[in-house]
């Protein structure tokens, strides 16, 4: 599992949904451990595990964990998986999308995670009007970072994210837009609105859907 460049910052949306105190935390992608640190300071009895691909990052991370895993999540093996548990909470900020299989990841994770346990997670939107224009132009180039990570193995829409989940055996009980002051969007708005309805879908909902650069969500198992 590939990742975007190491960095000190965390999500705050993502940490206002991990809003109670959790037995056991594990984040997969914890970088050097911002979020794992944010989330301590309120709750600083809960058990934190981070789990991340990058040795110098993982290390960083470790003054914010209990005990921070050096691998990829997808290939960790049998006795380093059953450690993980039992745990009330998984997060995934902005790691989903680096997975090679993320609904085979989200299977597994649905046969042992509790029927009290949740999952957050942070998944970029690649319907947003900017990645829209761009193949409008035939500009498809990756970065280092953002919607064309250069990283990224998967790409969700708001439709597709809930279909990964279900399709996982969750339910997604909260949802939340992440949008930005984007004044650029509105010279291609008007476009997007016609092509969608020029492909009979509903205007007003693509409208909704090419707006936020991330979602993030709270899933709980079906």
């Amino acid at each position: 599992m590939d990742q975007t460049p190491a960095h000190d910052n965390y999500n705050p949306d993502l940490l206002r949904l991990m809003d109670r105190a959790f037995a056991t935390v594990v984040e997969v992608g914890c970088s050097r451990g911002a979020l794992a640190r944010a989330y301590r300071e309120t709750y600083p009895q809960a058990r934190y595990i981070g789990i991340e691909i990058d040795a110098d990052s993982a290390e960083a991370a470790r003054r914010h964990c209990d005990r921070v895993l050096c691998g990829d999540i997808e290939s960790l093996s049998a006795a380093d998986w059953s450690a993980l548990f039992p745990s009330s909470c998984w997060v995934f900020g902005d790691a989903l999308e680096h997975l090679r299989d993320p609904w085979a990841l989200l299977r597994r994770l649905r046969q042992d995670l509790g029927a009290e346990g949740q999952v957050l997670a942070c998944i970029p939107n690649a319907q947003h009007w900017s990645v829209q224009a761009r193949l409008a132009a035939g500009a498809f180039n990756y970065e280092d970072q953002g919607l064309l990570d250069r990283t990224h193995l998967r790409w969700f829409t708001r439709s597709t994210i809930v279909e990964l989940f279900q399709s996982s055996g969750f339910r997604i009980e909260k949802m939340l837009s992440r949008v930005f002051d984007e004044p650029a969007k509105e010279r291609f708005l008007p476009a997007i609105g016609e092509l969608a309805a020029a492909a009979g879908v509903d205007r007003e909902r693509a409208l909704r859907d090419c707006l936020p650069m991330q979602y993030v969500l709270r899933a709980v198992p079906a």
